[in-house]
């Protein structure tokens, strides 16, 4: 038996922020044990690598959720990372703050001290942000690119399409009135992706306080009495118990802390009695208060070279290697989504409750599940999407079963509400406007599939029961609040009714940001090391 003074499960994108805070005085030792492998795959380096990640077993666990009644009984496929680095190591790239009102609501729903004020000055110290020409503003250590100077030549008909219907633009979609339409900024620096890991836990790692374990399985949490004062996990077939001596912090994300939790006797009493797990604490909402962003893509042709023309052909391919070589420029520096923003479905929206993409780019998602976005379909086409920003369903994430390897039950009860599907045809109508308008009409030479301009409310929302899915945003499983009979953890991320663990990943998000949740995630782990370094402070 070893022992730290603090002990993070999972090297994501909140644990490698975690690391770096908690050990950068040198005052404390810190382990970080990752279930997955070191992240070396040149795939997670390359923005664009994205595609060739998405069902690589050997970084992804590849989960599945169960089959939901509204979405015509389908399973949605739930990619997340395994490797260092997290989810943050596959995801697509884009950095979203999200909007000021949603952590006014966190605020609102007994995250004290997680307004927007406060969380706009986290970001202010995490970011540093890159001009095209190269100017810097801040000092943090994510690297947050404008690419508006590298994007394909076709995104200029969306943003004509915007003109047209008089919605909003904006130069910068963090910009906290940055509704509207916008290029997307993206965590990358020197044309490689700039997670969390590369950012943080790398330099880290320089330290000799600091230790990272991977491959490490942990299977649960030990207590003495309520007090968290070890970590059981396993590594090939040894297995291995090590002490912390101040704090146990889970960052192992949405879909694993709570199940971490049930494992360690934090959970539904009836549910761990059920797998024969002792209860330490019956805290129904561990797994909980999942949310999720559902969304949905339409495929064109076009009527001009899109980024198809450019990869599709092997030449093409070979001269965007070449450019990324001598450069670090170009397509393969950039994300498949290039392009989208924050609108009002309709004018009398209160706040906006749609987030579009627009990507110069088609590809097809085969039946074997071997997806691709570079190697692009042979014909010029582009997508629109959306996904309505705000849900209000609720779902739930639980062990399957006593063993740590069980798959998880993701149960995301999609579509529970009505609003949810007001959403999904008011997200529907707004793209069949910008559809309609003289700047995509003349863009479009065909729909590829289902053609979004023809159909009704009843077919929008059909459509979206048959073929929407997970934008991979999954939140709230141990949702933080002071109310201890309606969260999991209090504003300080520590965990109701024990001592010595806390969670620190998007697993306590209230609810879910309007967009993509990597950001936030990695502003939580900023401003949560603070909290935990003030309590380390601390008179005993």
């Amino acid at each position: 038996m070893t022992g730290y003074d603090y002990v993070i499960v999972g090297a994501g994108s909140a644990g490698s922020v975690l690391a770096d805070r908690l050990s950068a005085s040198g005052q404390y030792s810190v382990l970080i044990l990752e279930a997955g492998g070191r992240g070396r795959s040149p795939w997670i380096a390359l923005p664009l690598g994205y595609g060739k990640t998405f069902f690589n077993e050997r970084v992804n666990w590849k989960y599945e959720s169960e089959p939901e009644e509204t979405l015509n009984g389908r399973r949605g496929y739930w990619p997340r990372g395994k490797t260092v680095g997290g989810s943050g190591a596959i995801n697509a790239l884009v950095y979203a703050r999200g909007l000021p009102h949603d952590f006014d609501d966190w605020e609102a729903a007994g995250a004290t001290g997680w307004g927007w004020e406060q969380v706009r000055q986290t970001y202010e110290a995490l970011e540093t942000l890159v001009a095209p020409d190269g100017a810097r503003r801040g000092n943090g250590p994510i690297t947050v690119q404008d690419v508006s100077d590298q994007i394909h030549p076709v995104n200029r008909h969306y943003f004509a399409a915007l003109d047209e219907l008089g919605l909003p633009r904006t130069e910068n979609i963090n910009d906290p009135a940055g509704e509207g339409g916008a290029v997307y900024q993206i965590n990358t620096a020197g044309g490689l992706r700039n997670s969390s890991a590369r950012a943080c836990l790398k330099p880290a790692l320089k330290r000799s306080n600091v230790t990272l374990v991977t491959g490490a399985l942990v299977e649960r949490i030990a207590f003495d009495g309520t007090q968290a004062v070890a970590v059981h996990y396993r590594r090939g077939t040894h297995a291995h118990v090590v002490r912390a001596g101040r704090e146990i912090i889970l960052s192992a994300g949405a879909v694993t802390s709570p199940r971490l939790l049930q494992l360690s006797g934090i959970g539904p009493a009836d549910l761990l009695q059920q797998h024969g797990i002792t209860p330490l604490r019956d805290c129904a909402d561990v797994g909980g208060n999942l949310q999720d962003h559902l969304g949905i893509n339409y495929y064109f042709r076009a009527t001009e070279r899109t980024l198809n023309n450019d990869l599709a052909p092997f030449m093409g391919k070979v001269r965007a290697a070449l450019r990324f070589a001598l450069t670090r420029r170009g397509p393969l520096a950039l994300s498949v989504n290039q392009c989208g923003g924050f609108f009002r479905s309709t004018p009398g929206q209160n706040r906006p409750d749609q987030q579009l993409y627009f990507n110069p780019v088609t590809y097809t998602t085969t039946p074997a599940g071997t997806r691709s976005v570079v190697r692009p379909d042979p014909f010029p086409g582009f997508i629109i999407c959306f996904q309505p920003a705000r849900p209000t369903s609720r779902g739930r994430i639980d062990i399957s079963g006593p063993d740590p390897e069980a798959p998880p039950l993701i149960r995301p009860n999609s579509l529970a509400t009505q609003e949810d599907c007001a959403q999904v045809i008011a997200g529907g109508r707004l793209c069949q406007r910008l559809m309609s308008t003289k700047a995509l009409v003349g863009l479009v030479e065909s729909a590829m599939y289902e053609d979004l301009r023809t159909m009704d409310d009843a077919a929008l929302l059909a459509d979206f029961r048959k073929r929407s899915g997970t934008v991979f945003h999954p939140v709230g499983t141990c949702r933080m609040g002071w109310d201890a009979s309606h969260s999991v953890v209090d504003p300080r991320l520590r965990v109701h009714g024990v001592t010595g663990l806390r969670v620190v990943d998007a697993s306590v998000f209230p609810n879910v940001t309007s967009g993509n949740t990597n950001a936030p995630t990695m502003m939580l782990a900023w401003r949560a090391a603070d909290l935990i370094l003030e309590d380390a402070r601390a008179p005993l």
